[in-house]
Protein backbone atom coordinates (compact mmCIF):
# COMPACT_ATOMS: atom_id res chain seq x y z
CA UNK A 1 0.00 0.00 0.00
CA UNK A 2 1.20 3.23 -1.04
CA UNK A 3 1.96 5.91 1.65
CA UNK A 4 -0.90 7.89 3.33
CA UNK A 5 -1.40 11.52 2.74
CA UNK A 6 -1.19 11.76 6.40
CA UNK A 7 2.44 10.79 6.81
CA UNK A 8 3.17 12.58 3.55
CA UNK A 9 2.47 15.92 5.00
CA UNK A 10 4.90 14.86 8.44
CA UNK A 11 7.79 14.57 6.30
CA UNK A 12 7.08 17.56 4.07
CA UNK A 13 6.17 19.79 7.04
CA UNK A 14 9.49 18.29 9.01
CA UNK A 15 11.62 18.47 6.00
CA UNK A 16 10.20 22.68 5.67
CA UNK A 17 11.18 22.81 9.47
CA UNK A 18 14.73 21.55 8.73
CA UNK A 19 15.31 24.38 5.86
CA UNK A 20 13.87 27.02 8.02
CA UNK A 21 16.34 26.35 10.97
CA UNK A 22 19.38 28.94 11.16
CA UNK A 23 21.41 26.85 9.98
CA UNK A 24 19.99 25.86 6.80
CA UNK A 25 17.58 29.27 5.78
CA UNK A 26 18.06 30.69 2.58
CA UNK A 27 20.25 29.42 -0.41
CA UNK A 28 23.43 27.51 1.51
CA UNK A 29 26.64 29.35 0.75
CA UNK A 30 29.17 26.90 0.82
CA UNK A 31 31.48 29.00 1.90
CA UNK A 32 29.65 30.74 4.60
CA UNK A 33 29.86 30.47 8.31
CA UNK A 34 26.35 29.33 8.22
CA UNK A 35 26.92 26.46 5.77
CA UNK A 36 29.86 25.11 7.74
CA UNK A 37 28.21 25.31 10.83
CA UNK A 38 25.20 23.27 9.61
CA UNK A 39 27.41 20.77 8.04
CA UNK A 40 29.58 20.08 11.54
CA UNK A 41 26.12 19.51 13.31
CA UNK A 42 25.35 17.02 10.29
CA UNK A 43 28.42 15.42 9.78
CA UNK A 44 29.17 14.98 13.50
CA UNK A 45 29.17 11.03 13.47
CA UNK A 46 31.14 8.34 15.61
CA UNK A 47 33.25 6.80 12.33
CA UNK A 48 34.69 3.55 13.99
CA UNK A 49 31.77 2.28 16.57
CA UNK A 50 30.25 -0.49 18.23
CA UNK A 51 26.58 -0.75 16.93
CA UNK A 52 23.59 -2.52 18.89
CA UNK A 53 19.71 -2.48 17.40
CA UNK A 54 16.24 -3.34 18.80
CA UNK A 55 12.60 -3.42 17.42
CA UNK A 56 10.54 -1.44 20.10
CA UNK A 57 6.67 -0.50 20.18
CA UNK A 58 6.25 3.22 20.64
CA UNK A 59 5.61 3.03 24.18
CA UNK A 60 8.87 1.53 25.47
CA UNK A 61 10.65 3.77 22.68
CA UNK A 62 8.99 7.02 24.82
CA UNK A 63 9.79 5.57 28.17
CA UNK A 64 13.34 4.96 27.23
CA UNK A 65 13.80 8.85 25.92
CA UNK A 66 13.11 9.65 29.41
CA UNK A 67 15.46 7.00 30.83
CA UNK A 68 17.95 8.15 29.28
CA UNK A 69 17.52 12.10 29.42
CA UNK A 70 20.02 12.38 32.67
CA UNK A 71 22.96 10.59 30.84
CA UNK A 72 22.49 11.66 27.06
CA UNK A 73 21.29 14.97 25.57
CA UNK A 74 19.55 15.34 22.27
CA UNK A 75 21.94 15.79 19.84
CA UNK A 76 22.79 19.21 18.53
CA UNK A 77 20.86 18.45 15.26
CA UNK A 78 17.67 17.31 16.72
CA UNK A 79 17.50 20.46 19.18
CA UNK A 80 17.07 22.67 15.96
CA UNK A 81 13.87 20.92 15.07
CA UNK A 82 10.46 21.40 16.40
CA UNK A 83 9.68 18.06 16.97
CA UNK A 84 13.12 16.82 18.05
CA UNK A 85 13.44 14.77 15.19
CA UNK A 86 14.47 15.19 11.34
CA UNK A 87 14.13 13.69 8.18
CA UNK A 88 16.92 11.53 6.63
CA UNK A 89 16.45 10.27 2.91
CA UNK A 90 19.58 7.53 2.03
CA UNK A 91 19.95 6.43 -1.82
CA UNK A 92 21.61 2.86 -1.74
CA UNK A 93 23.56 1.74 -4.65
CA UNK A 94 24.69 -1.97 -5.70
CA UNK A 95 24.99 -4.47 -8.50
CA UNK A 96 22.48 -5.80 -10.63
CA UNK A 97 22.48 -8.75 -8.64
CA UNK A 98 22.34 -7.22 -5.46
CA UNK A 99 25.90 -8.43 -3.95
CA UNK A 100 26.10 -5.92 -1.45
CA UNK A 101 22.28 -7.07 -0.58
CA UNK A 102 23.20 -10.37 -0.68
CA UNK A 103 26.59 -10.22 1.93
CA UNK A 104 24.38 -8.82 4.52
CA UNK A 105 21.67 -11.11 4.59
CA UNK A 106 24.08 -13.69 4.54
CA UNK A 107 25.94 -11.90 7.49
CA UNK A 108 29.48 -12.07 5.92
CA UNK A 109 31.92 -10.65 8.45
CA UNK A 110 33.44 -7.94 6.48
CA UNK A 111 30.55 -5.77 4.04
CA UNK A 112 30.44 -2.36 3.14
CA UNK A 113 27.28 -0.49 1.73
CA UNK A 114 27.25 2.62 -0.57
CA UNK A 115 24.80 5.35 -0.01
CA UNK A 116 24.00 8.76 -0.44
CA UNK A 117 22.30 10.72 2.63
CA UNK A 118 20.31 14.16 2.62
CA UNK A 119 18.46 15.81 5.29
CA UNK A 120 16.31 18.45 3.00
CA UNK A 121 15.16 18.60 -0.43
CA UNK A 122 16.98 22.33 -0.41
CA UNK A 123 18.93 21.92 -4.34
CA UNK A 124 21.87 23.92 -2.67
CA UNK A 125 22.45 21.91 0.32
CA UNK A 126 25.16 18.98 0.89
CA UNK A 127 24.43 15.61 0.12
CA UNK A 128 27.21 12.91 1.52
CA UNK A 129 28.08 10.30 0.00
CA UNK A 130 29.01 7.40 3.02
CA UNK A 131 30.77 3.83 2.93
CA UNK A 132 29.87 2.06 6.10
CA UNK A 133 32.11 -1.01 6.09
CA UNK A 134 31.82 -3.75 9.01
CA UNK A 135 34.84 -5.25 9.73
CA UNK A 136 33.47 -8.08 12.56
CA UNK A 137 31.42 -6.20 14.67
CA UNK A 138 33.10 -2.98 14.05
CA UNK A 139 31.16 -0.66 12.38
CA UNK A 140 33.30 2.13 10.23
CA UNK A 141 31.71 5.24 8.64
CA UNK A 142 33.30 7.76 6.05
CA UNK A 143 31.78 10.30 4.10
CA UNK A 144 32.55 13.26 1.95
CA UNK A 145 29.93 16.45 1.87
CA UNK A 146 28.86 16.98 -1.99
CA UNK A 147 26.77 19.95 -3.55
CA UNK A 148 23.59 17.99 -4.82
CA UNK A 149 24.20 19.30 -8.03
CA UNK A 150 27.52 17.35 -8.50
CA UNK A 151 25.91 13.62 -7.44
CA UNK A 152 25.21 12.29 -10.60
CA UNK A 153 28.57 13.42 -12.29
CA UNK A 154 30.37 11.72 -9.74
CA UNK A 155 28.45 9.02 -9.88
CA UNK A 156 29.54 8.47 -13.57
CA UNK A 157 33.20 8.14 -12.34
CA UNK A 158 33.78 11.75 -13.39
CA UNK A 159 36.27 14.21 -10.93
CA UNK A 160 34.99 16.85 -8.62
CA UNK A 161 35.48 20.55 -9.54
CA UNK A 162 37.50 22.56 -7.18
CA UNK A 163 35.11 23.46 -4.24
CA UNK A 164 35.66 26.39 -1.97
CA UNK A 165 35.12 24.16 1.06
CA UNK A 166 37.01 21.40 2.00
CA UNK A 167 36.25 17.52 1.11
CA UNK A 168 36.99 14.46 1.80
CA UNK A 169 38.66 13.48 -1.12
CA UNK A 170 39.79 10.13 -0.18
CA UNK A 171 36.11 9.31 0.87
CA UNK A 172 34.86 10.08 -2.32
CA UNK A 173 37.82 8.68 -4.17
CA UNK A 174 37.13 4.93 -2.32
CA UNK A 175 33.09 5.60 -2.63
CA UNK A 176 33.74 6.07 -6.52
CA UNK A 177 36.28 2.80 -7.03
CA UNK A 178 33.58 0.53 -5.25
CA UNK A 179 31.59 2.10 -7.51
CA UNK A 180 33.32 0.75 -10.42
CA UNK A 181 34.69 -2.43 -9.34
CA UNK A 182 30.68 -3.94 -8.70
CA UNK A 183 29.11 -1.57 -11.47
CA UNK A 184 26.88 -0.36 -8.65
CA UNK A 185 23.72 1.82 -9.63
CA UNK A 186 21.21 3.86 -7.75
CA UNK A 187 19.10 1.05 -6.20
CA UNK A 188 16.60 1.77 -3.39
CA UNK A 189 15.80 4.96 -1.45
CA UNK A 190 14.97 4.89 2.25
CA UNK A 191 13.79 7.40 3.85
CA UNK A 192 12.51 8.20 8.07
CA UNK A 193 12.43 10.07 11.24
CA UNK A 194 15.75 10.26 12.87
CA UNK A 195 15.33 11.44 17.04
CA UNK A 196 18.74 11.74 18.53
CA UNK A 197 20.25 11.40 21.84
CA UNK A 198 24.45 11.94 21.67
CA UNK A 199 27.01 12.03 25.07
CA UNK A 200 29.98 14.84 24.95
CA UNK A 201 32.22 12.29 26.75
CA UNK A 202 35.19 10.91 25.92
CA UNK A 203 33.51 7.69 25.85
CA UNK A 204 31.06 8.67 22.87
CA UNK A 205 27.29 7.43 23.07
CA UNK A 206 24.68 8.45 20.59
CA UNK A 207 21.49 6.60 20.74
CA UNK A 208 19.05 7.63 17.78
CA UNK A 209 15.03 6.07 17.65
CA UNK A 210 13.95 5.89 13.76
CA UNK A 211 10.36 6.16 12.64
CA UNK A 212 8.18 6.15 9.71
CA UNK A 213 10.81 4.07 7.80
CA UNK A 214 9.69 4.29 4.07
CA UNK A 215 11.57 2.97 0.75
CA UNK A 216 10.89 3.34 -2.88
CA UNK A 217 12.81 1.54 -5.96
CA UNK A 218 14.42 3.96 -8.05
CA UNK A 219 17.14 3.66 -10.26
CA UNK A 220 17.21 8.04 -10.56
CA UNK A 221 20.27 9.99 -9.16
CA UNK A 222 17.82 12.39 -7.31
CA UNK A 223 17.74 11.81 -3.55
CA UNK A 224 14.37 13.53 -2.02
CA UNK A 225 12.47 13.39 1.28
CA UNK A 226 9.29 14.27 -0.67
CA UNK A 227 7.29 13.26 -3.92
CA UNK A 228 5.50 10.14 -4.97
CA UNK A 229 5.57 6.31 -5.01
CA UNK A 230 6.77 5.87 -1.20
CA UNK A 231 6.06 2.53 0.43
CA UNK A 232 5.79 1.90 4.15
CA UNK A 233 8.25 -0.91 5.34
CA UNK A 234 7.16 -3.75 7.07
CA UNK A 235 9.48 -2.31 10.36
CA UNK A 236 7.10 0.81 10.35
CA UNK A 237 4.79 -1.22 11.43
CA UNK A 238 3.77 0.48 14.72
CA UNK A 239 7.61 -0.06 15.90
CA UNK A 240 10.52 2.01 16.18
CA UNK A 241 14.17 1.33 15.60
CA UNK A 242 16.25 1.55 18.35
CA UNK A 243 20.26 1.71 17.81
CA UNK A 244 22.63 2.05 20.47
CA UNK A 245 26.15 3.33 19.42
CA UNK A 246 28.95 3.58 21.37
CA UNK A 247 33.10 4.31 20.52
CA UNK A 248 34.68 2.62 23.88
CA UNK A 249 33.40 1.08 26.73
CA UNK A 250 30.08 0.24 27.38
CA UNK A 251 28.18 2.09 30.43
CA UNK A 252 26.85 0.46 33.33
CA UNK A 253 23.77 2.58 32.50
CA UNK A 254 23.33 1.21 29.35
CA UNK A 255 23.37 -2.31 30.93
CA UNK A 256 20.95 -1.31 33.71
CA UNK A 257 18.61 0.45 30.74
CA UNK A 258 18.34 -3.07 28.35
CA UNK A 259 17.79 -4.97 31.45
CA UNK A 260 15.13 -3.01 32.96
CA UNK A 261 13.47 -2.61 29.48
CA UNK A 262 14.34 -6.37 28.33
CA UNK A 263 15.14 -5.32 25.13
CA UNK A 264 16.47 -8.01 22.77
CA UNK A 265 18.83 -7.48 20.17
CA UNK A 266 17.96 -7.60 16.82
CA UNK A 267 19.77 -7.84 13.57
CA UNK A 268 17.87 -4.59 11.96
CA UNK A 269 19.24 -3.54 8.06
CA UNK A 270 16.91 -0.64 6.53
CA UNK A 271 18.51 -1.67 3.31
CA UNK A 272 17.90 -5.14 3.02
CA UNK A 273 14.64 -5.43 4.61
CA UNK A 274 13.39 -2.65 2.12
CA UNK A 275 15.24 -4.71 -0.95
CA UNK A 276 13.28 -8.09 0.37
CA UNK A 277 9.92 -6.24 0.83
CA UNK A 278 9.89 -4.63 -2.52
CA UNK A 279 11.09 -7.70 -4.23
CA UNK A 280 8.51 -9.75 -2.46
CA UNK A 281 5.91 -7.30 -3.81
CA UNK A 282 7.30 -7.47 -7.32
CA UNK A 283 8.88 -4.19 -7.51
CA UNK A 284 12.13 -5.09 -7.71
CA UNK A 285 13.76 -8.47 -8.96
CA UNK A 286 17.88 -9.44 -9.59
CA UNK A 287 18.78 -9.16 -13.14
CA UNK A 288 20.09 -12.59 -13.08
CA UNK A 289 17.82 -15.64 -12.76
CA UNK A 290 20.14 -16.93 -9.65
CA UNK A 291 17.39 -16.42 -6.52
CA UNK A 292 18.79 -13.17 -4.82
CA UNK A 293 18.54 -14.69 -1.51
CA UNK A 294 19.70 -18.34 -2.36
Amino acid sequence: MSESKSSQQVFKQRADLHKKTPATAGKPDPASPGFAEASKLIDRTLSCRHEIKYLINESKAHAIAQFIKPYVPLDKYSKLQRYGAYPIASLYLDSNDLILCRESLTGRKNRFKLRIRSYTDEPDYPCFFEIKRRINTIIMKSRARIIRRYVASLLSGRFLPPQDYSVDEKTLNQFQLYVKSINARPTILIRYLRQAYESDSENRVRLTFDRELCYKVTHSREININGQGWQHSSLSMGAVILEIKFTGRYPAWLSRMVEYFDLRQNSISKYTTSVQQSCSLKFCAPSSEENAYG
